[in-house]
Parts: C-alpha cells; sequence; structure tokens
C-alpha cells in the first residue's frame, strides 16, 4: 500500500484523534459535514456556522445564549479538578465569553459505565455542585444512561448552559479591530501540562496544578471596566488556537509579546521536559480578551483585583498586517505562531 493510500484510510475514511483537537482539523470536519447539514442560522446574531463558543437568539430585548460540551477525561480526577468540575466550569465559562456572566440554568447528562464506583460518582457530583456553587447557577433538568462494562470509559458528562445578555450586548470571538489590545487573565499551560504528567504518572518537582474554574466573575469584571471587542476561553489547542482563530475570524493580524504572555514554572519547565508547548495545550480557567486601546489598562486592573485573574497580562495588539496570521515576537527575533496539529494530550477536556 502507497503512503498516499495509507494517508487516505487514516484521515479520509475514519474518524482520527486529530479531528478532536479543536484546531484546523477540527475546523475542517465540522465545515464539511456538520455545518451544511444543520446550519439553521438564518438571522440568528450568532449561529453554527460561526463556530463560536455558543448560539445567540435574539428574543425582544433580550438574547438568549446557549452551548453544549461533551467532557470526557482520563484521568477523571487529577490535582486542581476532576471531570465534575470540568464539566460545569468548561459550559459556564462557554457562556461568559459570549457575554453571559450570570448562567441562567445548566442541563447535565451522565454517562457512566457499569461497575464505576458509587463513591467516585458521589465525589464527582459533589464537585459539580461546588462549582455551580462557585459560579451563580444550578443544574435544573438531565439525563442518566448506564453503560456496560468497556462499552464506555468510566464516566462522560455533557452540559448545556443557557444564560442571557441585553440583545446587541454579546460578545462573539470574531470582533477584533487594529490597535485592539490582547488581555489573557492568567498564566497558560496548566490544565493540559498537569493531566499529562498526571496521566503518565511523572514525578515532576514543582506545583502543578489545572487552572479549571469558572470565570465569568473575571469576565464581568472586564466588561464593566471597558470595551471588550472578543473573548474566547483557550481549551482544546490552547492559547496557540485561541489566538490564531481569532485573528481569522476577523481577518486581522496580531503581534504578541512572547516574555509577556505568562507561564508558571513548573508549567514550563515540564513542558521543556516533554517538548509540548504550554501555548499549544488546554487552559480551562482562562480567558483571551481584545481590548479597546484606550480601555486596556482600565480593563487589566479591574480583572487583576478578581480572585484567579492576579497574573493577568497585556500579551499583545491587533494590527492589520499579516491578516489571518499571529507574529511572536520572542525578545530575539519574530515568528509565526501556528496552531498545533493534531492532539498532544488527548481527552484532557
Amino acid at each position: 500500500m502507497s503512503d498516499e493510500q495509507s494517508q487516505g484510510d487514516t484521515d479520509g475514511d475514519v474518524v482520527t484523534v486529530a479531528h478532536g483537537s479543536g484546531s484546523g482539523r477540527t475546523r475542517d470536519f465540522l465545515d464539511e459535514r456538520v455545518v451544511p447539514r444543520f446550519d439553521g442560522d438564518g438571522d440568528l446574531p450568532v449561529g453554527l456556522s460561526a463556530l463560536d463558543d455558543g448560539a445567540v437568539h435574539n428574543i425582544g430585548d433580550q438574547s438568549v445564549v446557549v452551548t453544549t460540551d461533551s467532557h470526557v477525561v482520563s484521568p477523571l480526577s487529577f490535582p486542581g479538578g476532576d471531570i465534575g468540575r470540568l464539566a460545569v466550569a468548561g459550559t459556564v465559562n462557554d457562556l461568559a465569553v459570549m457575554g453571559a456572566t450570570e448562567p441562567l440554568s445548566l442541563t447535565c447528562s451522565l454517562v457512566v459505565e457499569a461497575g464505576t464506583p458509587v463513591d467516585l460518582l458521589d465525589a464527582i457530583l459533589d464537585s459539580m455542585e461546588r462549582t455551580c456553587e462557585a459560579a451563580g447557577c444550578a443544574i435544573t433538568t438531565g439525563d442518566t444512561k448506564v453503560m456496560g462494562s468497556g462499552e464506555v470509559d468510566g464516566v462522560v458528562i455533557n452540559t448545556t448552559g443557557v444564560g442571557l445578555v441585553p440583545t446587541g450586548e454579546h460578545v462573539p470571538d470574531a470582533g477584533l479591530s487594529p490597535g485592539d489590545k490582547l488581555v489573557l487573565s492568567g498564566p497558560v499551560g496548566d490544565h493540559g501540562i498537569t493531566l499529562l504528567a498526571e496521566r503518565e504518572g511523572f514525578d515532576i518537582e514543582g506545583d502543578l496544578e489545572s487552572d479549571v474554574a469558572p470565570v465569568n466573575d473575571i469576565v464581568a469584571a472586564a466588561l464593566d471596566a471597558g470595551q471588550v471587542t472578543a473573548m474566547k476561553d483557550p481549551t482544546r489547542g490552547g492559547f496557540a488556537t485561541a489566538v490564531n482563530e481569532m485573528v481569522r475570524k476577523a481577518e486581522v493580524g496580531a503581534t504578541l509579546d512572547e516574555p509577556a504572555i505568562p507561564v508558571r514554572d513548573p508549567v514550563a519547565s515540564t513542558g521543556e521536559l516533554l517538548g509540548i508547548d504550554p501555548l499549544d495545550v488546554a487552559n480551562e480557567g482562562k480567558v483571551l480578551f481584545g481590548v479597546a486601546s484606550e480601555d486596556a489598562d482600565s480593563v487589566l486592573d479591574a480583572i487583576r483585583e478578581v480572585p484567579g485573574g492576579e497574573e493577568a497580562a497585556l500579551v499583545g495588539e491587533v494590527t492589520d498586517e499579516n491578516r489571518g496570521r499571529v507574529v511572536l515576537d520572542t525578545g530575539f527575533g519574530q515568528r509565526y505562531l501556528s496552531e498545533p496539529e493534531g492532539e498532544q494530550l488527548p481527552r484532557i477536556c
């Protein structure tokens, strides 16, 4: 069999792990197979084809924001959190970066493998309860399925979130304009690097802990402090994918100051040891903001006043050059920051 045939069998005829990476392969899969079948955007301000963090439906003087996410992670518990905290925070955060910082309702569907210890399930549900309390939301409906042993790996959780914003005040991820500043709410790479180290049993010196947490209070503070033009939570594909998606959708460029991008020392050293760039791995408690230039300082100060936002940083600027590309200024030279290809860390969110 030729290499070309082998590549076709791998990528053309079956779904691969790379299709779930959140970067280019995922977008191609959605654009080719999902959006054409189900795109009901019509007059929606934000619909399926936008591939944003949620959809927006205008109803009178209110906009309803809806998002959904399925969560699979191995191991189910890890330093800093577990699949329960991940499921609630992930959906709350998707609502928040659309501008809906006060979740109206969450749904929860549990798919549980037969043989799962009840104590483990109780711990996951307790974690979900605590995270709901922290985010100021409630789970109001849901579903439970039990699969046979080996038919699903442990526990899978789907959560859907609903929130409200005044009509016209939602924030898309495609709203960047030249001159906007890019503000990051805190260090990147914590979740992905922690999950890899935990799963593989690496004994790494230094504290590694996932950043999984609701960010709706951070987003609310930013929105109150100034003009936020675009937002995205850098989950699958990490910071690199998020910033590339934002500039590509807005048809602008961006220049980043690499030394200004916060990365914790244990994350940086572990990433270097494993050959993984912290900019490429998932975060579960961070937000990348586009902010009008004149409001950047006030937004940055406001974020730093909120727990979880103390290490927020101004990391770059939006330009009208290199449209659709991100330039990373290393301090010694410049290079393009590309999205990661494939999936370095399967099953981390």
